[in-house]
């Protein structure tokens, strides 16, 4: 009986060692097959676009196609909760953003998931900021006008805004740095607010600095200020609005990627050096900036402090503001 015992320990402890031998294998030889990247929101918006730059560019380094699942619903949360059903083998990527890893906890405590403990963050890809604009036959210049009629005249002041996006953040901690009373118009997209500011039917909006650009050069919106801690290249003569007056102020809309927690050490190590490659091609630099964006410092060492700072902050904003979920 004590030979048989033993006789199976040791098989089974040959079958750990094939195991972890077959494991290690498969880990060398990865990526071996296409890779799926999970977009939580729906084809043709900025996160889509961006999602899908990655892709192409991370996909020739990796040398394996990556393939772009678009999964929508609830500002992200659907497709981050999607992501962590799947296996935790590198062959499932998530795009991390403002919105499903920050805002998201702000709106519910309660999620499914936690931005911070469930998922290992690879690095941020990009950065924006956004742009506060009002109508041409507006009489503002300056953040300084804007406020000082605002306190002049509280709660006569509206803006546009959609419910939880980056805009929408920006200017709730505006109205909070500022210690200003303003009134919100709420919209269903960004499309119709769009429409009403451009027929100045609202005055004002935060918008990001894409969406911004061409209405901005066509002058037909006036670009104030820009949220970003400097200046944005395309919007050279448009100062911060930390410059103007509230030092400190920063509310980007930025994006990373992520995988779930679990995900072998060797196959991170891996999709995080060659996102780093993915970043510095020509292609992925010359696409982001055209449209304003920023190519931030890459790698995981940058990004997890990031995030969590963000999260903290935009907790704290819509705590304040009592913004709840829709």
């Amino acid at each position: 009986m004590m030979k048989k015992r033993q006789l199976l320990i040791a098989i089974g402890l040959a079958g750990l060692g094939l195991f972890s031998q077959g494991q290690a294998l498969a880990q060398a030889d990865y990526p071996n097959k296409p890779i799926k990247l999970i977009v939580a929101f729906p084809p043709g918006g900025t996160s889509d676009i961006m999602g899908r730059l990655v892709a192409e560019e991370l996909g020739k380094v990796l040398k394996q196609p990556i393939v772009v699942e678009n999964i929508a619903g609830a500002g992200g949360i659907v497709g981050m909760e999607r992501a962590l059903k799947l296996p935790a083998d590198g062959y499932t990527l998530i795009q991390s953003g403002v919105g499903q890893n920050a805002v998201a906890h702000g709106l519910d405590p309660n999620l499914k998931y936690n931005s911070i403990t469930d998922f290992i963050h690879l690095s941020q890809v990009n950065s924006g900021p956004n742009v506060l604009l009002v109508h041409p036959s507006q009489p503002f210049k300056t953040v300084k006008d804007i406020v000082d009629y605002a306190k002049k005249n509280p709660g006569k002041l509206d803006y546009g805004f959609t419910h939880a996006a980056s805009g929408h953040m920006a200017m709730e901690l505006f109205k909070q740095t500022a210690g200003i009373f303003l009134t919100g118009i709420p919209y269903k997209g960004g499309g119709p607010m769009m429409n009403d500011l451009l027929a100045g039917t609202i005055p004002m909006v935060f918008l990001n600095q894409d969406v911004a650009l061409p209405h901005v050069k066509a002058g037909k919106l006036r670009a104030i200020a820009v949220s970003s801690k400097e200046r944005n290249p395309l919007y050279p003569d448009t100062p911060t609005v930390a410059e103007s007056g509230y030092k400190g102020f920063e509310a980007t809309s930025w994006s990373g990627i992520s995988v779930a927690k679990g995900t072998p050490q060797a196959i991170v190590d891996k999709l995080e050096a060659s996102l780093a490659l993915a970043m510095k091609t020509d292609a992925f630099k010359n696409r982001l900036t055209s449209v304003g964006f920023v190519v931030p410092p890459s790698g995981s060492k940058q990004y997890v402090p990031f995030l969590k700072s963000e999260l903290d902050q935009w907790t704290r904003v819509i705590k304040a503001a009592g913004i709840k979920p829709e």
